[in-house]
């Protein structure tokens, strides 16, 4: 739900003159519109981003004692991994959304809540659609030096990827 536009502070409204290319504010400054330019303020909340790096946080201790670097995820877990936590973490979900009593943490034993199993979800669907985006560019780099080599009259080695 918005708040109220009485809610907004006087000092953050400006007047706009937009065309089809630039925007010009009533200061003078322009800007380039922003017609197809992605809207992360918009496409994400602020209290979810939240909620999730503190699940993040609290799980970078490991069973080892030792703390992980919060980008560990980076360098590449298999996606058959993400798929199979996933599904663990929908089932305490599911679980938990038709009120079949209470989900308990496996390795221990504390009462999984609602916001820790999405979050679950969210992190195994990130680090699935990262491996993705990964292969993907990886791929298309690959296409593009084949093309390259090709227009060169080189042959295309993927081993040394030229």
């Amino acid at each position: 739900m918005a708040p109220p536009e009485d809610s907004f502070d006087q000092a953050q409204v400006v007047n706009i003159q937009e065309t089809s290319e630039i925007r010009t504010f009533d200061t003078g400054a322009t800007r380039d519109n922003d017609v197809g330019k992605l809207d992360y303020e918009g496409f994400l909340s602020p209290l979810a981003l939240r909620r999730y790096a503190e699940y993040m946080d609290s799980h970078m201790l490991q069973s080892d004692g030792k703390l992980r670097p919060s980008d560990n995820w980076q360098r590449g877990i298999p996606t058959d991994t993400y798929i199979k936590s996933m599904f663990r973490h929908f089932m305490d979900l599911w679980t938990l959304h038709r009120g079949h009593g209470l989900v308990r943490d496996k390795r221990d034993g504390h009462a999984v809540t609602t916001d820790e199993a999405l979050c679950a979800i969210v992190f195994n669907a990130l680090g699935y659609l990262h491996e993705y985006e990964v292969a993907l560019t990886k791929l298309t780099s690959k296409s593009q030096l084949q093309r390259e080599s090709s227009c060169r009259g080189e042959e295309f080695s993927p081993e040394t990827g030229g």
